[in-house]
């Protein structure tokens, strides 16, 4: 839903199933940024044969990839983005980590734990109900708006503007973030 928002406010065009990259490609700008949009249409734990195949293609370093996903560990709409890391058990992460190395970008949406590991599952499988339109899409807008931020590697100021523009329920103000890694040259 994420890149499906950036795809559009920035103009890209329509997805196209591309057979090499294992998944759709919408191609646009951000910026003086050429910038691929890619859906892996694999299962999620194969995800990193399309993100290799199309990184390889285009010749991008690690640090041009920015994966987006949702993140249960998070409360919901919390977002967090770093450069490199673990996958703490997302097993596209963990595909992903195997075919270009850990030194990718991760933007992490957080989703909220549903409460009980049995739910787990259908939770993350399932649509968002109605209620969580109230944060989520004011999440996927403040993403758009901050993305330019973190394609210049400045994560922090990316995690500050999203808070600014979409504090998760229930919070106040916005929380401190953490450490700025390298900076990025673009993305998939």
């Amino acid at each position: 839903m994420a890149l499906d928002a950036l795809a559009m406010a920035h103009g890209f065009g329509s997805y196209k199933r591309r057979t090499r990259f294992h998944g759709e490609i919408a191609e646009g700008r951000l910026g003086d940024e050429a910038v691929l949009a890619l859906k892996p249409q694999t299962y999620m734990n194969e995800s990193g044969r399309a993100v290799g195949a199309a990184m390889r293609f285009h010749r991008l370093e690690p640090d041009g990839v920015i994966v987006l996903h949702d993140e249960v560990d998070l409360a919901a709409g919390k977002v967090r983005a770093k450069c490199g890391g673990g996958v703490a058990g997302h097993n596209g992460l963990r595909s992903i980590r195997a075919h270009i190395g850990a030194d990718f970008w991760r933007v992490r949406i957080g989703i909220g734990h549903p409460g009980d590991r049995d739910r787990m599952t259908g939770h993350v499988l399932s649509s968002f109900g109605a209620t969580d339109r109230e944060w989520l899409d004011p999440t996927l807008d403040a993403i758009v708006d901050a993305f330019p931020l973190l394609m210049a590697g400045d994560a922090s100021a990316f995690m500050s503007r999203v808070a600014m523009l979409a504090p998760p329920p229930g919070s106040t103000q916005a929380e401190p973030v953490g450490k700025t890694p390298p900076g990025s040259s673009g993305g998939v």
